[in-house]
This record gives structure tokens, sequence and C-alpha cells, in this order.
């Protein structure tokens, strides 16, 4: 699985998915924190689609943290302020940078995960669709 779709089900996905893992990564290998959990700012970058040129929209603020086991780098960012889901993807990162043995049983976790947040976008859409007006059906006289 990628970094981008791993790290997404993390952040969109429940909590404790993310600890446990993490959890599991601190109990059985030396894990150094090379960065604390801190706060910061970045750009966002977007494309212009007429020009397609890219321009900076603005700023969002992010909790990042990095940490290292062996030789291996992880680094963490969520938006907002969240200093132990940081930590938490930097651990991970770094365990699946690191290629542990742990990350393969990890697949089957974080798949079934996609799919209960796959499912929960479906509802808040019908949700949402519900509400729709159709302005089709109005009398137009």
């Amino acid at each position: 699985m990628r970094r981008k779709r791993r790290t997404e089900i993390l952040i969109n996905g429940s909590k404790e998915i993310a600890a446990t893992m993490a959890k599991e990564i601190l109990d059985n290998y030396d894990v150094a924190i090379i960065e604390e959990p801190n706060n910061g700012l970045i750009m966002v970058k977007v494309r212009e689609s007429a020009q397609k040129s890219l321009f900076y929209i603005g700023e969002v603020f992010v909790t990042e943290c990095k940490a290292r086991i062996n030789d291996s780098l992880g680094i963490g960012i969520v938006s907002g302020h969240d200093k132990e889901l940081s930590n938490h993807l930097a651990v991970i990162d770094a365990a699946y940078k690191a290629a542990l043995k742990e990350t393969e049983s990890w697949e089957y976790l974080l798949l079934e995960e996609e799919r209960k947040i796959n499912t929960e976008k479906v509802a808040r859409m019908n949700q949402v669709l519900k509400t729709k007006v159709s302005f089709e059906t109005m009398d137009t006289e």
C-alpha cells in the first residue's frame, strides 16, 4: 500500500487503529523521536485551471513529528492540533520504511478501515442527496 493512501486511512479512520499500530512498534523496537510533535504552518498549492499555473491559496495549521527506527526516518503531519496522532503516524511511517515484519499484518487492518470510511462517506452523501431540490419538477407557470 502506498504511503499517501495509508496515511489518509489513518487520519480519516479511527484513532485507535493508529494508536494500536504505533504501540506494537514502540513495545518491540527502539524508537527515537527525532522531533517532538510541534505546530507549524504549511503553504497550500493549487493549480489554477485556466492558465494551468500553480499558486499558493493560503496556509494550513499542522502538527508534525519525526521518528527514527534503526536508520529509517518517519514523518507524521496532520492538520490541526493533534500531537498524539502525528506521533503515531511518524512511528508507523518509520516502521514501513524500515520494512518491519509487523507492517505485513497491517494491510488487512487498513483495508478494513478504508471500507468503513467509504461506507460512512456514502451514507453521508445519501443524507445530503435526500435534501437536494429538483428544479425540473417545480411549476414554471
